[in-house]
């Protein structure tokens, strides 16, 4: 007896906390009403393209916990602090078409005078443990009071590595629209945005935002889920349309076939950001491996690829560096150029810029 009423004040423990804030809100009302009515959506939740187990074949829980906490590389976490830039983002030129990168997957754009933030993350963590999933030393350059106003906030899932409470929140005086995928404005709305706001889409789906600008919002091969149940909100991947570029923002996703349908529906990119780290055999179908990222980038009809999700969060068991060392070799074979900036390094969109191989430091290493 004493068992069973530990177990429900456990689990009723569990529910109280999991009421905080952080954990965001699933769909309601008529938004819940517009998913139901999605084609992408069956048996009371959102669907990949194509059959996309959470592990790969032979693989279980129980292996992948047990490697988790057990068999991660000892270059799992980086031997002293990632180096950084510090681009003032509060004064650029506005004529200036530039890209500055934060690690993992955020990132700022000014373009043709627009200014855009992806799946920002400043808090430290991601996770809504503060204490877990640290980000990585040297990685926290920024914070949100060293940020511009944001035209357009683009949000491709809702996992805490790409959707951060703590971010969001303190970013809502800034951002004049946010964009992302059905169901995820559930959370922005909870957290007080304003609803008009909002411009939440389908696959397939397309939000013209004025000006020359305008956002295709295509498919990726992953899922979304802030609590224990998964794909009530759409995960996407976004097409990025201005005066003078098209740049393809890839969010999360396995390699799947829909890579090469968007190069052939809106190609060619002048740059493809992808996801490139992260990775495990156990998990191969909702995230790439490296040499999958390089063609997934040459099915796009990309010009130049970007790898993003990898150095400052250890989400993965792999080296830290690892996602960057095989997508370069790999970029080699098939001819790829790479955009390999440092944190904060202002990248010109418009020019042919040298990066060093700054992850090859020697202190970053670890005995």
């Amino acid at each position: 007896m004493i068992f069973f009423i530990l177990l429900a004040l456990l689990v009723l423990g569990v529910v109280a906390f999991m009421q905080q804030p952080q954990f965001g809100k699933e769909p309601s009302g008529a938004r819940l009403e517009k998913i139901k009515k999605s084609s992408n959506y069956r048996d009371g939740k959102f669907q990949n393209e194509s059959f996309t187990p959470d592990l790969a074949e032979g693989a279980t829980y129980f292996k992948v916990l047990t490697k988790f906490f057990f068999g991660k590389s000892k270059h799992n976490i980086p031997g002293a602090s990632i180096p950084s830039q510090k681009t003032d983002l509060l004064h650029l030129n506005p004529d200036e078409d530039v890209l500055v990168w934060f690690g993992h997957s955020s990132y700022f754009m000014q373009i043709d005078g627009k200014t855009i933030l992806v799946d920002p993350v400043f808090s430290g963590s991601a996770s809504p443990l503060s204490f877990t999933t640290p980000s990585f030393k040297g990685t926290d350059v920024y914070t949100v009071d060293e940020f511009p106003a944001i035209d357009y906030l683009l949000i491709s899932h809702d996992h805490y590595d790409h959707l951060d409470y703590e971010t969001i929140v303190k970013l809502k005086s800034k951002v004049k629209k946010v964009v992302t995928g059905l169901g995820t404005g559930e959370h922005f709305e909870h957290w007080g945005y304003d609803p008009a706001v909002l411009i939440e889409k389908d696959w397939n789906e397309e939000a013209d935002l004025g000006n020359g600008f305008k956002v295709n919002f295509t498919p990726g091969r992953h899922f979304s889920g802030r609590g224990f149940n998964r794909n009530k909100a759409l995960w996407v991947s976004f097409v990025l349309q201005t005066p003078s570029k098209k740049i393809f923002v890839g969010g999360d996703s396995g390699y799947d076939n829909h890579f090469k349908k968007i190069g052939e529906q809106f190609g060619p990119f002048d740059l493809a950001l992808l996801e490139c780290g992260q990775y495990n055999e156990y998990w191969k179908y909702i995230h790439m491996m490296p040499e999958e990222t390089v063609t997934a980038a040459k099915e796009l009809r990309a010009a130049k690829l970007m790898p993003v999700h990898w150095s400052k969060f250890s989400l993965a068991l792999h080296d830290w560096n690892e996602p960057i060392e095989r997508a370069t070799i790999e970029a080699k074979k098939q001819n790829m150029p790479l955009v390999t900036p440092m944190i904060g390094q202002k990248v010109d969109l418009n020019g042919d810029m040298v990066f060093g191989e700054w992850w090859k430091a020697e202190a970053l290493q670890v005995e």
